[in-house]
């Protein structure tokens, strides 16, 4: 357990090593093992099979925050009605009106960057992405209650991401204790009557139909027996929004500075084709960037039924999910596998269930084209106005921040130069 905390690749790797494409864990705290897979084959029959559900443990640690409507947290009927509620916001022309508001956060976060001068890109990254969040979820442009809320919803943040207080935190619920968020049930008070504030502000509004931000889009969205969420409910989406889109893309977009400053060719590349308007070679980057560095370790279910794959036989009521990086990293699907060539996802795309960093079927993370959109539009931002370099060239340890695996030291950066955005559009 200590190892899976802190030494979470190379633990994984050793594993393969010793016992192949498919072993089980003991988690601490947990009834019953967890049979870890990574073949292709069998990730796909995991899951295709509907009445897989989820494992235990989920609603323990992320209850408190997300609250019970969560999508996260629901399973069956419940689970794909809301699924298919709040999905037309993240997907087809609706990214489109994101765009320009992720591009000015993206661009007054740059303007904000010392030159000269050591700072860890993770960290500026989690502001670009929560500020995203606030203007483009939420949809608070200005005003006290976004001063506060950034304030309030980045302590509340950074008191989720200790691995350590979240191990402390499950073991007392899960034995007897206060649970893992007692220390700041009172931020989350403050921030919940925030977020209510603006419910009922986005309420009084007179064209919510109008609005281009997801709250708005979830108020007027209506299920198929015509009604529509509550607040409770458009408060606890909004909380599930927030923590499975700020830290994940984050993380995500530190990793892919983290391997582009250390492969010059790959990086001219891209700015070349950035330069001359073109964008398949920065998706290719940010799926290979994903490939290397999944933010998520695990996605795993509960069997429903049972699971015949692989020369595996597993029987209901197992607990089974994909090693992500197990999978990203295998020979006979990505030759050279622990190399960066983006151009890989050029040639020769890997097959739906080679490729899962945002999981898969039904469960798959909702904001996945958004948080792709995002990736894009800032990196695009960045390597058009900044030149930078990594401060040490060795690559990034992986770190734990509660779910995610994450640059242990944030990916310090430093700044040489950097074009005004007049500059960057005469060019």
């Amino acid at each position: 357990m200590m190892r899976w905390s802190f030494r979470p690749i190379p633990f994984m790797e050793e594993c393969r090593r010793r016992f192949g494409d498919s072993f089980s864990v003991r988690f601490l705290g947990f009834e019953r093992p967890m049979v870890l897979i990574s073949d292709p084959e069998a990730i796909k029959a995991l899951y295709r099979e509907r009445s897989h559900g989820l494992p235990p443990g989920r609603d323990i640690v992320l209850g408190p925050i997300l609250g019970k409507k969560s999508l996260l947290l629901q399973e069956g009927a419940e689970h794909l009605s809301r699924r298919k509620l709040m999905l037309p916001p993240f997907h087809g022309e609706r990214m489109r009106s994101y765009e320009e508001a992720m591009s000015e956060i993206a661009r007054a976060e740059i303007d904000s960057w010392p030159l000269q001068t050591e700072f860890p890109i993770h960290t500026r990254m989690q502001a670009v992405t929560l500020e995203v969040i606030l203007r483009v979820v939420f949809g608070i442009s200005s005003g006290p209650r976004l001063d506060r809320l950034r304030a309030m919803l980045g302590d509340v943040l950074q008191e989720t991401a200790s691995t350590g207080r979240q191990m402390i935190g499950f073991a007392l619920q899960r034995f007897g204790g206060p649970g893992p968020f007692a220390r700041f049930d009172q931020q989350l008070k403050e921030v919940d009557d925030l977020l209510f504030a603006e419910i009922a502000e986005h309420r009084e509004r007179p064209d919510p139909e109008e609005r281009q931000d997801i709250l708005s889009m979830l108020m007027t969205a209506e299920f198929e027996d015509g009604s529509r969420m509550e607040d409770q409910e458009l408060r606890d989406q909004l909380m599930t929004l927030l923590l499975a889109g700020h830290e994940t893309t984050a993380t995500a977009l530190a990793w892919t500075f983290d391997l582009l400053l250390r492969h010059p060719a790959a990086l001219g590349r891209l700015r070349d084709e950035l330069a001359a308007g073109e964008e398949d070679y920065l998706r290719a980057t940010i799926s290979e960037s994903l490939r290397l560095r999944p933010v998520i370790p695990l996605a795993g279910r509960r069997l429903g039924a049972e699971l015949v794959v692989d020369g595996l036989t597993l029987p209901a009521g197992t607990d089974v999910t994909p090693a992500i990086w197990l999978t990203h990293t295998r020979a006979d699907v990505y030759p050279e596998p622990f190399a960066f060539k983006p151009e890989r996802f050029l040639d020769n795309p890997p097959d739906t269930y080679a490729w899962i960093p945002f999981g898969g079927s039904v469960r798959r993370c909702i904001g996945a084209t958004f948080a792709e959109f995002e990736m894009r539009v800032v990196l695009r931002e960045v390597l058009s106005r900044c030149e930078l370099r990594k401060a040490d060239p060795r690559p990034e340890r992986t770190g734990r921040r509660n779910i995610t695996l994450s640059p242990k030291a944030g990916t310090p950066v430093v700044l040489t130069a950097r074009e005004s955005v007049r500059e960057v559009a005469l060019a």
